[in-house]
Parts: C-alpha cells; structure tokens; sequence
C-alpha cells in the first residue's frame, strides 16, 4: 500500500499527503490546497462550455433555427451526460476515500470494476438515444422546420455516448487521485480540436481573403450536423488520451504491471449504485424540470428558443467554475473522509464553499455588465441580443447563491452522502423553479421563466448553507472532539 510513483512529488501532491499521513495543516496550506486543485478544474470547465461557446457562435452564424435547433435538444443531452457523469461519480468517490486511505491497490481494483461497469452502462444509454432521436424534436414541441436538425444532432451525440463515458471515468478518476492537470489540459486541447473541426466540417467550401490573397479553404458544409460530428470526435480522441494517461501514466492509478479483475463485484457495483443513483435520479428530475421549461418556452416562438439556448450557454461562464472548485471539494472531503480527519473534512467544506461564492459572484458582476457583448458573440440577430441580455442580467443576482449549492453538493459527494442533498435539489426546482415558471411565462414571457430560475437559485442556495452550517456545528460541538470520522459521515 504504498505509492507506486519514483517521481519527486508536486506541491499538490505533497499537500494530499499530508491528509493522508495525518499531519496537521496550516490554514495557508489548506487554502493553497484548495487554490491548486480548484485552478486546473475551472480551467477544464470553462474549456468545455467555450466549446459550446465556440458551437453557438458558428452555428449562430447560419440563422436563428438552426441555433434553436441545438438549443431544442440541449436539456436533453444534459440528461444523458448527467447518467454519464453519476455512473462515474458512484466508482470516483470510492476511489478517492481508498486513497485517502492509502489502499491505493484497492483504488486500483476499483477502476477496473468501473470500465466494464460504465461501459455497458454507457451502450445501454446510447442505444436509448439512438431510439429515441427521430421523436425527440416532436415530443419537445418545437417548431417542424427545426426538427430535422434537432434530430440529427442528438442522434450523432448519442451514437457516441460511450467515448464520452470513458471521458468522464478518466477525468473524474483522476481528479479524484488528486491529479487536476492532466484532466484540465486534456479538455483545453478538446475545445481547440473542436475549433478546428468545425470550422471545416460546419462550413462549405470558400474563399477567403487574408492580406488581401484569396485563400480556398475547404469544408464539408454540414450545418448543425457538422457542429454535432465536431464535438464528438474531439470528446473521442481525449478520451482516448485521458484513458490512455490513466491506465499507463498515472502514478497512484496505472493498471501496467498488475493483474486484477474487471469484473464488477457486489460490494463495489452496491456503494457505486448507492452514491451515483441518487445522483442520476436527482440529476434526471432536474433535467426533466429543465426539458419542461423547454416546453413553457418552445410556444414563445424561435427567437425565445434561440435566446435561451444562448443565454444558457453565456451563464455556464459564471457557473462553471463553481463546479470546477465543487470537483476539488469532492476530492478534499473524499481523501479526508478516508485519512479520518473529520475537522479537516468540514474546514475544507467552508474553504470551498466561500471560495465558490466569492468567484461566482464576481463574474456574476461581469456577466450583468457586459451581457449584451456576451450574446452579441454568438448571434447577429437583434431580437435574440435583446432578450438575451435582459434575462442574462436577471439571472447575475443569483450567482453566490448558486455557487453555496453547487460547491457544497460537491462537498456531500466527495463524503459519500448523496441522498439529503439530492433531495434538496429536486424540491428546489420542482417545488420553486417549475411553479413560479408556469405561474410567470403567460404574462412575462423568457423573463418570466429566467426570474423563476432566479428566485429558485437563490433559495437553493440558503438551504444548502444550511445544511453545511448544521453539519459543522454538529461536527464541532463539544461531544465530537477528535480528528476521526463520526461513523454517520
């Protein structure tokens, strides 16, 4: 049970030893900690919304449906990649409390378990999208001279739902091992691939003048399709490269050398089942919540669609990196829950949480300032700039809140404790979002529905504080003395 790795060992990685050897940590150290695992991972994230980005400005380009025919399905490919994402989560978590428990055999054991588990999962997924394409554009009401496009951009996205899993296991395992900037980079070079693919498979054949020579350039001129083909196959080669650095490279985590089965066992398919499916459920109402919004909306007209697809996109700025500093929170109070050092769990949990907020609502400031430069990028259309604008600025006054609920959920799943908090996201936007949208959009129109969204983010946001209050002045009171794990964590 020792680390494999000869290397000199990075200041990261000197940090999460200390966790796992039981020494006591500055709050400078703590904070750095957090600095350093936090980076990597909202460089990841913001990486893969400027790839939706980057798809929305040149599909944009093309007019008005053919964004609002991505806009259309893009809930339910959030659906999908939230399967992807918990099945990952359920092994990632184990993995990380095992390390901080320096069983890094184990941890080993458990990611070969994963790949075959994830795998069919992911088929089981992708022949379910394939099935449903050609429906979907029609069951979400949207307008007929969008369907085809919709239809065959999800189709395409499903097609490929596998190699996005082993993405997804790759980068979650890693992270969780404490490695952030290999996952980081990887997606950085994704968004470029994607770029690039794009612009030749979007686009047709032309010409055009640089320093004043016409240069041919050519191109496949595939649309919407193109976009969809783009962003698959730059998902497809990093995660060959992600898989391919885990299995090999990776000094905790490589599988080269030792023998071990990949068959799922009980006890492991159980803990994974019992941290990713309350995930997946939660993760599947949200969606199904976010895929009615897109049937309140859908009658608005093509201008609304196309405006809420942009406005979703341009928010993902500001939320992403509460999610990449909810990824370094997951593995801090993972690896600590493992080391058993419960009061280094829950100072974490605050370091993370107040460290979400504050970067969050800072760009929440920025994004209500320069919100219609933020739209105008991905769209020549007045009347999407405009309404875009307008709901953008409603949905900025919710930033910190939103970032207390990503980063702490994040903080629950590192612990393994899945369940309170998914029910708490599920009756937030069941309960609040869904309510005041219906109640909102006949006379406000997208404003409505946004303000709904706003309203319900910040309530989100208390009940989660909350909940990590309560924790941490239950975990400190006078009859828990102690670095060890309560036994209810």
């Amino acid at each position: 049970m020792t680390d494999t790795s000869a290397k000199p060992l990075t200041t990261t990685e000197r940090l999460l030893a200390m966790i796992r050897d039981g020494k006591t940590m500055s709050l400078r150290q703590q904070l750095r900690l957090t600095a350093y695992l936090s980076a990597p991972a909202i460089m990841a994230q913001l990486s893969a919304i400027a790839m939706q980005y980057i798809d929305a400005s040149m599909v944009g380009s093309l007019g008005a449906e053919a964004s609002a025919s991505i806009g259309l399905v893009s809930t339910t490919t959030w659906l999908f990649w939230g399967f992807l994402s918990a099945a990952a989560t359920g092994f990632s978590v184990q993995v990380a409390q095992t390390i901080g428990a320096k069983d890094f055999r184990r941890a080993r054991n458990i990611l070969r378990q994963a790949f075959m588990a994830v795998f069919i999962f992911s088929i089981i997924l992708a022949v379910i999208g394939i099935a449903i394409s050609d429906a979907l554009p029609q069951w979400l009401r949207g307008d007929e001279s969008i369907h085809r496009d919709a239809s065959r951009y999800f189709l395409i996205f499903a097609i490929f739902l596998p190699a996005l899993q082993m993405s997804f296991l790759g980068g979650s395992m890693l992270r969780c091992a404490g490695n952030m900037k290999v996952p980081s980079t990887l997606n950085v070079m994704m968004c470029v691939i994607d770029v690039i693919l794009n612009f030749f498979l979007i686009f047709p054949t032309r010409t055009v003048a640089i320093a004043g020579i016409a240069i041919r350039i050519p191109g496949a001129g595939l649309g919407v399709e193109g976009a969809a083909l783009a962003t698959v196959l730059a998902e497809t080669i990093v995660a060959g490269l992600m898989i391919y650095y885990l299995v090999r490279r990776s000094p905790i985590m490589k599988l080269t050398g030792e023998r071990g089965s990949f068959l799922p066992r009980r006890h492991t398919l159980a803990k994974a089942v019992r941290i990713g499916l309350p995930m997946g459920l939660e993760h599947a109402a949200i969606c199904g919540a976010q895929i009615l919004v897109t049937v309140i909306v859908a009658p608005l007209g093509v201008v609304a669609i196309a405006a809420n697809a942009f406005a979703i996109i341009a928010e993902s700025l500001c939320y992403m990196p509460g999610y990449g500093i909810s990824e370094a929170a997951t593995t801090l109070a993972g690896q600590c829950l493992g080391a058993g050092r419960r009061r280094l769990t829950n100072r974490f949990g605050v370091i993370t949480t107040v460290s979400g907020m504050t970067v969050m609502g800072l760009l929440g400031v920025v994004m209500y300032i320069f919100a219609p430069q933020i739209i105008g990028v991905m769209t020549p259309v007045d009347d999407i700039r405009i309404l875009g604008a307008d709901i953008l600025r409603i949905e900025a006054w919710a930033e910190p809140m939103f970032a207390a609920a990503i980063v702490i959920y994040g903080f629950f799943v590192g612990l393994g404790r899945t369940i309170l908090p998914s029910i708490m996201n599920l009756v937030s936007i069941w309960g609040v979002r869904l309510t005041l949208a219906a109640w909102l959009a006949p006379t406000m129109g997208l404003r409505g529905v946004w303000l709904a969204m706003c309203i319900e983010l910040c309530f989100r946001g208390v009940i989660f504080l909350i909940l990590l209050t309560w924790r941490y002045l239950k975990q400190h009171s006078p009859q828990t003395g102690g670095d060890a794990i309560a036994t209810n964590c």
